[in-house]
């Protein structure tokens, strides 16, 4: 398998495009590397978590371009798109990334703010005089 696999990951407002290629274990991500886009270990973690279940972990270079969202929700694009290759590089991935839920869109969005209350749910103080 010497081509480039290609898959898309959201999650909140972020969108992922990712490029797999087998290689050395590079990631490029926006244009630069993972540890410096994502600086917290943990979402440098949560990322890697399918390459470390599949045990693929340094066997293929990344290449992520990455829109919209703040660091959280761009992690878990990162993460959805990075499961989502491996799955089509070996559909035997599919079981075990399936069972820890690394295939499952997380569908939460932001409530909206309603009208006549300070947030979405939240109301103005009630004077009661």
């Amino acid at each position: 398998m010497s081509e480039q696999i290609q898959s898309v990951g959201r999650r909140k407002e972020a969108v992922c495009r990712l490029y797999l290629t087998p290689g050395s274990g590079k990631w490029l991500v926006n244009g630069r590397t993972l540890g410096d886009y994502f600086p917290r270990p943990t979402l440098v973690s949560a990322i890697q978590q399918p390459f470390t279940l599949t045990d693929t972990l340094g066997r293929f270079d990344v290449k992520a371009t990455i829109d919209g969202g703040g660091v959280s929700g761009q992690a878990g694009a990162v993460r959805l798109a990075v499961a989502r290759a491996l799955v089509q590089v070996d559909e035997t991935n599919r079981k075990k990334l399936r069972e820890f839920g690394l295939l499952t869109r997380d569908a939460r969005e932001v409530e909206r703010k309603k009208p006549g209350r300070a947030g979405a749910r939240k109301r103005f103080q009630f004077s009661k005089r």
